[in-house]
């Protein structure tokens, strides 16, 4: 929930909220394009100085970053569940990956990204052969509000860390985070602020996306990455889009289920099940279909929902997002499902207790759309060649689990998703060096890892003439029979 006022100077100001009670969290400017254009170009003119820091300058700073994060966790705890209601458990989890992911981006950006040789090969035998990566410049990131912290300290750290400045556009219902994280970096950095905050609402991302930023890295719905790719797309500005998921777990007949119905659990829920890497589909092999189905139930039903210290499950922070969870639910009755714990009458805004659903039909909405919710579908297949032509029918494909002893690496490299977990969920998430990104309606593009540092580089290959050549076909003073000669070497060298 946000609202607008305008002052006497006519700014417009908007209001985010705690949406466990509605009480006012703090107010914030609506930045038009103007502001937005005047934040690229202070960040622009930071950039240079930025960069000419080098790796092991930048390091420095961004590990100063990561101890006074470390410092002031609580404030930030603090300021992540009072703008998005979770629970202190989850928004501690969220603290540590933002502190781990900071801490690999700083340190692995100088062994990823610096100039290395290459060999040049026999024919151009006389020239050096080097591969730089060169910061793109000006890097926008369009944050969400599910992870307000996390989700932005993937480019937001890989680009620093590889040279750029950034301006961050948090999402209207979290913009303090995204504020908080300028303003702490702000204090460790010297000089020129190399992160700009523009808020706002879906036009302040818009002029952001025209504002002649070197790339976009957005998070957020599969609906607003195209809206963002089309308005980069006028400036030809490459954009990184992360637009949500579906994920899928299979379980095999030799899982450990108890294992197995813990982590359905847990990554079906944590968070309120508002998570883009959450569990949303479970395909369980029909011969132990009813003891997970057992498990899963018994364990769901023992969370704690609510705005108490004890809670297990927040608020669903966007109110229309329960309209969506409950026409999911009622969409999988309607067509035969079986609720297995829960159902329509667990919406109960802000809050929705855990719902379980089995047998339900492949078409329904609940197994099609991302319900982003503590919702869970159980579904029973004949094996797990079933379970992964249903996992893949999806048009999203961010990130899957498998659960078996002898065949998970087999039953995952199978599966059409950027990331998968083998008797695990959502590890991949917890490990810095790893690509996190999907493919289909989840977006391309990755950040984490060492591809996501090359991600906020351009590429630049360089020769280097070492000694004159023997032959020099490039020339139109080459000797006579000299593609001759070189033809000849191609056979001798190649033709086998």
């Amino acid at each position: 929930m946000t609202t607008v006022r305008t002052t006497e100077q006519g700014v417009s100001l908007f209001t985010s909220f705690d949406p466990r009670t509605g009480e006012a969290v703090g107010e914030h400017p609506v930045d038009d394009a103007a502001a937005v254009a005047a934040a690229v170009a202070a960040a622009r003119a930071a950039q240079p100085r930025w960069d000419g820091l080098g790796f092991a300058g930048r390091k420095q700073l961004l590990d100063a970053w990561r101890r006074l994060i470390v410092a002031r966790a609580g404030e930030l705890i603090d300021l992540i569940r009072a703008e998005t209601g979770k629970t202190a458990d989850d928004a501690r989890l969220e603290l540590v990956l933002v502190v781990d992911h900071l801490r690999w981006a700083a340190a692995n950006a100088e062994r990823v990204l610096r100039r290395r040789r290459v060999a040049p090969g026999l024919l151009m035998f006389n020239q050096a052969a080097t591969v730089a990566y060169r910061p793109l410049g000006v890097v926008g990131v369009i944050g969400p509000w599910n992870y307000p912290a996390f989700i932005p300290m993937g480019p937001l750290s890989a680009a620093l860390a590889a040279g750029n400045t950034v301006v961050l556009k948090p999402s209207e219902l979290t913009p303090g985070v995204g504020k908080w994280l300028a303003g702490t970096l702000a204090e460790v950095v010297p000089g020129p602020a190399v992160v700009h905050v523009v808020t706002g609402f879906g036009e302040t991302g818009a002029a952001l996306c025209r504002s002649g930023v070197d790339k976009i890295a957005f998070t957020g719905s599969s609906a607003t990455g195209r809206r963002v790719m089309a308005a980069c797309a006028e400036n030809l500005t490459p954009v990184v889009i992360e637009g949500g998921g579906k994920d899928a777990m299979i379980v095999d007949r030799d899982a450990d289920l108890a294992a197995a119905a813990d982590a359905a659990v847990w990554a079906s829920m944590s968070n309120a099940g508002q998570t883009c890497v959450g569990l949303e589909r479970v395909y369980v092999v029909d011969t132990v279909a009813d003891r997970f189905l057992g498990l899963v139930r018994d364990r769901a039903a023992a969370l704690r929902t609510g705005d108490r210290p004890d809670a297990d499950l927040g608020p669903i922070v966007m109110p229309r997002q329960t309209e969506i969870i409950a026409g999911h639910v009622r969409d999988a009755v309607a067509r035969g499902a079986r609720v297995v714990l829960g159902g329509e009458e667990a919406v109960v805004p802000p809050f929705v207790t855990p719902v379980v659903l089995a047998d339900v039909p492949e078409d329904s909405t609940a197994l099609t759309e991302e319900t982003f919710g503590p919702v869970v579908v159980v579904n029973r297949v004949a094996d797990t060649d079933e379970a992964v032509e249903k996992a893949n029918a999806s048009r999203y494909g961010l990130g899957a689990s498998v659960y078996a002893r002898a065949d998970g690496p087999a039953i995952a490299a199978k599966l059409k998703a950027g990331m998968v977990s083998v008797n695990a969920v959502i590890a991949f998430a917890g490990i810095p060096a790893l690509p996190f990104g999907g493919v289909g309606d989840s977006g391309f593009g990755r950040v984490h890892g060492p591809d996501g540092l090359r991600e906020f580089s351009r590429t630049q290959a360089v020769t280097r003439q070492r000694f004159r050549p023997v032959l020099r076909p490039n020339s139109y003073r080459r000797p006579a029979g000299t593609m001759t000669v070189l033809i000849r070497m191609i056979r001798i060298t190649h033709g086998r």
